[in-house]
């Protein structure tokens, strides 16, 4: 905490927190909240290879990077022997000596040439250790290891003495101390007292669990300061320390709205059109071949086409296996490993420990910074811890992805038994599942897909059936006949079937529609000569109807002519009779 924040402390009463020194080491100082008290002591103990050493030179070395210098001192190794050693880690002492940033100061002592005759003083050695901080104007210092400086002491008195004497000198300096010590048989230390001066004290251990071994750091105190206080897996490789915390993650991580596509359109269209959320977690769980790693492969090819970095997993097969076998299907993956954008990494679960494969995992993930994780299996880690373990293992990698806003998949090998249930129990920190199954049909086993679940988004109830080529992977439809789901061969024979029958049903249609044409001719023709025939009969019928009707006309002008030459041959004889 800086001057100012002290200052604000005392102004409500509160006591200022102590100033603290980044370490640099990976992950340890966000256990510490900061790193180690600044000016003060802190004590590193634990048993021969736990890491003493390397911790305390990879705190002078990042403490250079920080504008730091540093001064080592060392009674074990020679100057020489401590380059080399710590060399393979990244660390060039040498050229940190040349350039002034680092002095190594290495002190032997040969127990059987030590008397105790007289008083036993560190004052000799507190002189060469204030040369050695002048020359390069050090803040940190580094003592490796309290047992042999103190080795040929038999006087417990002037032994604690010597030793509180040594802290006290390193706090008066005001150098950033950091002091190794071996494991003691009842105590943290041989002595059981550098635990007590210390200000800080952080515990190195190993645990071996079905022949895996594990490291492990723990904050055993830290005066002034609140802390993580649990064990802590840490990976020693080429790059140094690298420590995984886990009490400081929260479940406060954010969320994404944006969908990523799963690399095969069926499976985006079964999860609203769009795909899976950025960040979330997947599992792809399922019997053996029945394609959960070509699902993961699609959308590690997914994730690259986009420009994206991906990062594999595989603890089952080797980068070049899976290349081969993923060509088979289509997707390309070498080419993106030669643009940088995926990287393959394989090993055993057996190799070591869960809490190692979550350090290791934790670091090249770090490293590579990609936006989608893949696992594939995660069910191989049973053989390296029980379920409680690797479910631990996995709910911190799942909250520490979200937290980085990198979307996982993982892959997980069920049986017939167990196949909506993981044998870790993550299914409740899951986001999608997706579930593959093989069904054994007329002799034949095919592959089918459904969505157990998708938070957050429409997505399709529907059991797909799961297609996979030289062409890559596509979801049909699954056809239900009369004695229930159709896959393989006998949906091909039940489509020939329907299509039989389709066309059987088109001609039997196209026969009846002829059969109509043709009556709907014939009556049209019978309707034709009916009318011919009306027509000819009602020309007829006019006809004599015309011709009796003259025939009466004729008739009656006839009557009409006779009427009146009978009234003429009449009128003559009544006029002849009267005139008589």
């Amino acid at each position: 905490m800086t001057g100012l924040a002290d200052e604000a402390a005392r102004s409500t009463g509160a006591p200022p927190s102590i100033e603290k020194t980044p370490s640099g080491i990976s992950g340890f100082d966000q256990i510490t909240g900061g790193g180690l008290p600044k000016g003060r002591a802190t004590l590193i103990c634990g048993g021969p290879g736990s890491g003493k050493t390397i911790f305390a030179a990879e705190f002078l070395v990042r403490g250079t990077a920080l504008g730091e210098p540093g001064v080592f001192v060392t009674f074990e190794e020679s100057v020489l022997d401590l380059t080399r050693n710590v060399s393979g880690l990244g660390f060039d002492l040498s050229r940190l000596r040349a350039e002034g940033k680092l002095a190594i100061d290495y002190v032997h002592l040969d127990p059987s040439e030590i008397e105790e005759a007289g008083g036993y003083s560190l004052d000799g050695l507190f002189v060469r250790l204030k040369h050695a901080i002048e020359a390069v104007g050090a803040k940190r210092i580094a003592i490796d290891t309290l047992e042999v400086l103190f080795g040929g002491l038999k006087d417990q008195a002037v032994l604690r003495a010597e030793i509180q004497r040594l802290f006290r000198w390193l706090k008066e300096t005001g150098l950033t101390a950091v002091v190794t010590a071996e494991a003691g048989e009842r105590g943290l230390t041989r002595q059981g007292l550098e635990e007590y001066v210390s200000d800080c004290v952080v515990l190195l251990g190993q645990s071996v669990s079905d022949q895996a071994a594990t490291r492990y750091l723990r904050v055993v105190k830290y005066r002034g300061s609140s802390h993580g206080s649990n064990e802590y897996p840490f990976l020693i490789d080429e790059t140094g320390f690298s420590v995984v915390p886990a009490t400081s993650l929260q479940l406060d991580y954010p969320v994404s709205l944006e969908r990523v596509s799963t690399g095969i359109p069926s499976l985006d269209n079964m999860l609203g059109g769009e795909g899976f959320f950025r960040t979330s977690t997947i599992l792809v769980s399922g019997s053996a071949g029945t394609g959960k790693s070509i699902i993961a492969a699609n959308l590690a090819n997914a994730t690259c086409a986009r420009g994206e970095r991906c990062m594999v997993f595989a603890f089952e097969e080797s980068p070049a296996q899976i290349e081969r076998n993923m060509r088979s299907v289509g997707l390309d993956l070498a080419s993106w490993q030669a643009r940088g954008l995926l990287q393959l990494r394989a090993t055993r679960p057996s190799f070591y420990g869960l809490e190692m494969h979550l350090v290791a995992m934790h670091k090249a993930i770090a490293a590579f910074a990609p936006r989608t994780v893949i696992l594939d299996p995660i069910s191989s880690f049973m053989s390296a811890g029980t379920a409680h373990q690797v479910k631990a293992m996995l709910v911190r990698l799942f909250d520490w992805l979200k937290m980085q806003g990198v979307t996982g998949l993982v892959t997980y090998l069920t049986n017939a038994m167990t196949r909506e249930e993981t044998d870790v129990g993550i299914s409740s920190l899951i986001d999608t599942w997706i579930e593959v199954r093989d069904l054994e049909i007329a002799g034949e086993r095919n592959r089918t897909l459904y969505l157990l679940k998708s938070r957050g988004m429409r997505h399709s109830n529907q059991v797909r059936e799961m297609l996979i080529s030289e062409k890559g992977v596509t979801l049909a439809d699954v056809y239900f006949g009369q004695d229930g789901v159709l896959l393989g061969s006998a949906k091909a024979a039940e489509e020939r079937k329907r299509a039989r029958d389709e066309r059987r049903a088109e001609d039997e249609i196209a026969r009846k529609e002829r059969l109509l044409e043709l009556k709907r001719d014939i009556i049209e023709a019978q309707i034709a000569a009916l009318r011919a025939q009306y027509a000819a009969e009602e020309d007829e019928t006019r006809r004599i109807i015309q011709d009796t009707r003259r025939s009466h006309e004729v008739q009656r002008s006839d009557r009409q002519s006779m009427a009146q030459v009978r009234t003429e041959l009449g009128s003559p004889v009544e006029n002849g009779a009267g005139r008589s």
